[in-house]
């Protein structure tokens, strides 16, 4: 499945348009990891168990994306967009959206 944020796929050309596609996951922050932020806050530096949580959830949610896309039959994802919410005190949401198309080579 290839997946772009341009509106197109450099060397392929769009066959068919199939519908928008998305993927999401919302996900809580972890005690530990939350102690240690506090740290971090008061001595400064990369936040590192959030840094691997959103980078967790960002798969996730373009692994839920490619697997819409792949049930419309999809082969390309393009204009790929995300997002993310704060959905209720210490849990967040990543959304990923776009378009599946089918491309072939030109």
């Amino acid at each position: 499945m290839l997946i772009s944020n341009m509106e197109v796929v450099p060397g392929k050309r769009i066959t068919q348009h199939l519908g928008m596609v998305q993927g999401s996951t919302v996900r809580a922050k972890h005690a530990g990891r939350d102690i240690m932020a506090g740290f971090k806050n008061i001595f400064g530096g990369e936040l590192k168990g959030y840094t691997e949580l959103l980078s967790e959830s960002r798969e996730e949610a373009i692994d839920r994306l490619k697997q819409q896309a792949a049930a419309l039959g999809a082969n390309a994802v393009i204009n790929v967009r995300f997002s993310t919410s704060s959905i209720a005190a210490g849990a967040s949401e990543i959304f990923v959206y776009g378009t599946a198309v089918l491309v072939e080579d030109r």
